[in-house]
């Protein structure tokens, strides 16, 4: 295979992996050989073992950094501060990816980005669906009632209404009370729970000011 083979296979993909390229009738230990050696030259970047994208300017298509995060470690989904922002409801921009996943907490920089991965227990591992972030790029995503819930769990004394109010939240009538409150039971978390509560006193006060002005 050659370098023109490999961008007419993947020159329009934002990312793509070894197990691709393996698909059809090349050999494997060629095909990694390739892939190293264009890794060395700078043509192609390896963002984990067996995932990659294009280097510039061969990339035409920008990987989308949640795309980027989900690849990374597996299962994931993007949650905590980034699926906030993401959903409108903190003001501040997240530089680095934050995610939610079943392996061992951690950071994974990359030459397109750093992305933190928090563990997040069995029973917690819920409550997300695939978002198309950007055209033709579907990532997993936190429901906005869940990505405020994983922030809760993960953060000690996260269920106090002091810690909650301090995250400075805003367009809490974007948040669903009924599935806040389904994926709070559905955690079987007391302490989940409250913070529920926290919350829907929140939106209900933010509501009760709106009406005022």
């Amino acid at each position: 295979m050659t370098f023109s083979d490999l961008l007419r296979l993947v020159s329009d993909q934002p990312l793509f992996e070894t197990g691709f390229l393996l698909a059809g009738d090349l050999d494997p230990a060629d095909a990694r050989r390739q892939l190293s050696r264009w890794t060395r030259s700078g043509k192609i970047v390896q963002l984990r073992r067996s995932v990659y994208t294009l280097s510039r300017p061969y990339r035409r298509v920008e990987p989308h950094p949640f795309l980027i995060a989900n690849s990374l470690v597996r299962p994931s989904y993007v949650s905590l501060q980034s699926a906030l922002a993401y959903h409108g409801l903190i003001p501040e921009h997240v530089a680095v990816v934050t995610s939610v996943a079943r392996a061992r907490p951690g950071r994974r920089t990359t030459p397109l980005g750093e992305f933190d991965f928090r563990h997040l227990r069995f029973g917690l591992f819920f409550g997300f669906r695939p978002i198309e972030v950007v055209a033709e790029q579907v990532a997993l995503v936190a429901f906005p009632e869940k990505a405020l819930l994983d922030l809760a769990a993960l953060t000690p004394g996260g269920d106090e209404a002091g810690f909650l109010e301090g995250l400075r939240l805003q367009n809490l009538e974007r948040l669903d009370r009924d599935r806040l409150a389904r994926f709070a039971a559905e955690a079987r978390s007391p302490k989940l729970r409250r913070a529920a509560v926290v919350l829907q006193r929140l939106t209900e006060r933010e509501a009760e000011e709106y009406e005022e002005l």
